[in-house]
């Protein structure tokens, strides 16, 4: 238990960890992407609006700009700058109302030729988006003339090769402070749980102490009562009573340092080849043969022959008393009991189906493997067990590298099912 609780704390605070850097890492990158689509389109909008070219001599003038930029296309940073007109590599392809390439300009750019210009453009067109990128360049298409259109290209190469050089390092970073953290939470949960191990420790060694102390002064009072029941006759109301009540309370007690030894590996399992199809069988005789026919339960099984796994013959016996003596426990009279039994792979599928008198709600399912949990409140001991044979079975299962699971249908019925 305490590994697991371990796992889980290391868990926890790993993704956490990775979900804020997640968001701060991807929010950066994103905003940096965000911001060189923004300048790209400002630029590719004043080339827009005059007609694929920068201002006439955009050139800086005793502190002014011989020609100023339009209000709505300035932003603070280098769109302002006089510089931008030499600093920007663009390139542009006029077609005609029919769709013919009348003119192109690459004057501004060294990489592109007028065929490539043209495909590039063509490229674009054929799109259903007036901006987008094709490449490296950030295009825009706008109206020329009568009809015609007019593209225009920017080279946004540069600025998308910081974009994605910060990336990269800001990925490769994120995931190597990941590690470091990983490492260092991982030897700071063997800390965060300690109190906790320690707690669950005096929990298990106090009732392992005080199983075997309670297991004494019940025996005797069990000899004392074998004793008097020779002397005054067994018949005995009261002394029928009293030897009933201990050895409820020695079942009890075998069972909660069963339970504790299970969950924490102290029980010793013999691992051996077993014949799970026959212990099945035999365990089914064993805890339906009497209720079946006083009940007049309906009982169906479907035991798949040959099912052989290596486990502990003992603890699977005693899981599958467990499932099917409270399947008994539970169904009403004249209900149904089902039990079926298949290979899977390398593993074993027991499955125990009874009635209930009342559809289970989720909340109770959820429940019905903690301590002391009685599906119906309502039931006292008369019932028969303590609510902690549902524990003692999901402990073998998990000893056993498996794991036990309820599941309750509409119907009136509960399904438990081992994968051993």
């Amino acid at each position: 238990m305490i590994r697991k609780l371990r796992i889980k704390f290391v868990m926890t605070a790993f993704l956490s960890v990775l979900a804020v850097l997640v968001v701060l890492v991807g929010g950066i990158n994103v905003s940096n992407y965000a911001h060189v689509v923004n300048d790209s389109d400002k630029v590719l909008g004043i080339l827009a609006d005059n007609d694929g070219s920068f201002p006439d001599r955009m050139m800086h003038e005793g502190g002014e700009f011989a020609q100023p930029i339009p209000p709505d296309a300035r932003r603070v940073e280098r769109i302002d700058s006089p510089e931008l007109a030499f600093e920007t590599r663009f390139f542009s392809v006029r077609y005609d109302s029919d769709g013919n390439v009348i003119n192109t300009d690459v004057e501004r750019v060294s990489a592109v030729s007028d065929d490539l210009a043209a495909e590039l453009s063509g490229r674009a067109l054929s799109g259903n988006a007036s901006l987008g990128f094709i490449g490296d360049y950030r295009y825009i298409i706008t109206g020329s003339g009568e009809g015609g259109k007019l593209v225009i290209f920017c080279d946004r190469g540069a600025s998308l090769a910081n974009f994605r050089s910060f990336r990269n390092i800001s990925l490769v970073l994120s995931f190597f402070s990941l590690l470091i953290l990983g490492v260092i939470i991982y030897f700071v949960s063997g800390k965060a749980v300690k109190p906790v191990a320690e707690a669950n420790e005096k929990q298990k060694r106090f009732i392992s102490d005080a199983g075997h102390e309670i297991k004494t002064p019940l025996a005797i009072i069990r000899a004392d009562a074998d004793v008097l029941g020779m002397e005054i006759g067994e018949d005995n109301e009261w002394l029928s009573d009293m030897v009933r009540q201990t050895e409820r309370l020695t079942e009890l007690t075998n069972d909660l340092i069963t339970l504790s030894k299970m969950e924490e590996g102290g029980s010793t399992l013999v691992m051996e080849d077993t014949d799970l199809s026959k212990l099945v069988s035999d365990a089914a005789d064993s805890a339906l043969k009497a209720p079946v026919l006083l009940q007049k339960i309906d009982y169906s099984e479907d035991i798949e022959e040959g099912v052989r796994i290596v486990c502990d013959r003992k603890s699977v016996y005693e899981l599958m008393s467990i499932l099917l003596d409270n399947a008994v426990k539970y169904c009403p009279p004249e209900g149904k009991i089902g039990l079926s039994l298949r290979s899977s792979g390398k593993r074993a599928v027991i499955s125990v189906t009874n009635d209930t008198e009342d559809n289970m709600d989720d909340e109770a399912i959820s429940h019905v493997f903690d301590r002391f949990y009685r599906t119906d409140s309502s039931r006292n001991s008369e019932s028969g067990g303590f609510g902690i044979g549902l524990s003692v079975a999901k402990a073998v299962a998990e000893a056993h590298h498996g794991q036990i699971s309820a599941q309750a249908s509409g119907d009136k019925k509960i399904t438990f099912t081992a994968v051993l």
